[in-house]
This record gives C-alpha cells, structure tokens and sequence, in this order.
C-alpha cells in the first residue's frame, strides 16, 4: 500500500553537509558549507554498516538548547544516490505515524494507542505500541444467544534498520535486488525482545515486529543471517509461533522522512 503523506519535517530545517567519519559510538564528524568540519551527535548505537562513506552527503540539524555540548545532530547520510536516515529515535514516530494512517492492513482500525507499555514473562520489559480493537462476538446466556463487544490486543515492537544487503545471487542480465537487513550486529538483546512477543501469544494476545527501514532503495526485508544467525533462526522459530512482522519504507530526505509503504518480507 502507497499512501501520499506529509513528511516527519526537521525543525531547525536540516543541513546538507559532507560526512568525514564517525567514531566511540556517539560521535560523527561532518564538513558544513561555510563552517568547516564540525562534531555532531550520532544518535544511533549501531554498527551504521554500509553506511559510513567519507566524502557522501549528510544531513545534519542544529540543536534547539543553545547549552548542549554538540551544537548538531546528524541525521541522515546518502548511500547510492538515497538517502538514509540514521537516527534511530525517529524509528517510532514514524512507526506510530504509519499506523495513524493505516499503512498495515493487519493493524488497522485500533480505537486505543498506548506506548511503552510494560510487559512480557517477567514483567520487566517495555513493548513500543499496545494497539486494542474492539472485536465483536456472541455470548451464549441459556437459549439466547446476546451480542457483546470485547478486546482484542496487539503488542507491537519496532526496530529501526539501515543495513542493506544485495542478492547474492542471480541470473545473468539481471539486476541484483536489493534487500533491508537486520541486524547489523550481533544482538542478544533482540533475541529476547522476540521471545517476549512469543509469550505475550500464549497469553492469548497477538503481536507484531515492525522494521522501520529508514532508506527507499530496497524490495523487501530479508534477516541477516550472516551477521546473526541466532537472531534469525529465533524469528522464523516465533513466526512459526505466530509472531507478526512488517517492514515499512517511505521518502527520506531534508524535508523530512516518512514511511508510507510496505515491503515484501522473506524469512
């Protein structure tokens, strides 16, 4: 599905400068026209591979509190001629704004939204999205049979993704696909997360993984299986299960980012 939606916009509007390089985590150099280099915010823990490209555009915003340290954050790098968002704390704004308007099918028609919901076996978790919909039924009371509106829940858990990995394999002539990944590092941290949505099923709830693939040159989702097989091996374990997921792109660029279409997922 392909919806026309305003972008999530940068405010202060964003700057196009050129990326140097990124280094302990946090940190990212950046060239901006009439400055020179400066130190920006890298709002993203990941390992950023494939997208750490000296010398490729970036978008970078100035910071609002004239008291913090990093006078800019970066927020998107240029990759192949797309450009690719990696701030991970946009993830789930994007997320909620794309189920706001109905971009998932399965995940239309909530009458009640609520985040950071705590949950799973040992109550210790956090899930990003509780959706409730309201699911009528019938209840029988001796020989009538009375209507009744009950709930029905979803636990939804977003992860944001920047890896893009190539088909590896093709016939010849043919243009290689292009595939978003996930993870891009080992991630036992994920692998619970999976396993909490697991168990929120034997509890009779349904729950979703929802990919925020933050750049718009890919056709599907695939898992990186190469970079952690444990982590797939458990998806396609808690899918089997029943465990939902969904991969979402959109329009990135410095007027904002959006996600406003899904992506085929291959397990």
């Amino acid at each position: 599905m392909h919806l026309t939606c305003e972008p999530l916009g940068f405010d202060p509007p964003a700057i196009e400068g050129i990326f140097v390089r990124r280094y302990k985590r946090f940190f990212a150099d950046v060239e901006l026209p009439g400055i020179g280099r400066v130190v920006t915010h890298c709002p993203n823990t990941g390992s950023l591979r494939g997208c750490l490209l000296p010398g490729a555009r970036a978008l970078v915003t100035p910071a609002t509190n004239p008291n913090r340290k990093l006078k800019y954050t970066w927020r998107a790098i240029e990759v192949g001629g797309s450009w690719v968002g990696v701030d991970t704390s946009l993830a789930e704004t994007l997320v909620q704004q794309a189920l706001e308007r109905g971009v998932i099918d399965e995940l239309r028609g909530f009458h009640r939204m609520q985040s950071q919901v705590v949950y799973g076996a040992e109550g210790r978790s956090r899930i990003d999205f509780l959706l409730t919909f309201e699911v009528a039924g019938q209840r029988a009371a001796g020989a009538r049979v009375t209507p009744v509106v009950g709930e029905q829940q979803v636990y939804v858990e977003v992860k944001n993704t920047t890896l893009m990995m190539p088909e590896r394999w093709g016939r010849r002539g043919r243009r290689r696909r292009r595939f978003a990944a996930f993870p891009d590092a080992v991630t036992e941290r994920g692998r619970k997360h999976l396993y909490e949505l697991a168990h929120v099923l034997d509890q009779g709830h349904r729950a979703a993984l929802v990919l925020c693939v933050q750049r718009s040159d890919c056709e599907g989702f695939i898992p990186a299986e190469a970079i952690d097989p444990a982590w797939t091996a458990s998806l396609r374990e808690v899918v089997a299960r029943g465990v939902e997921v969904y991969a979402l792109t959109g329009r990135f660029g410095a007027e904002g980012f959006v996600l406003d279409r899904r992506l085929p997922v291959w397990l």
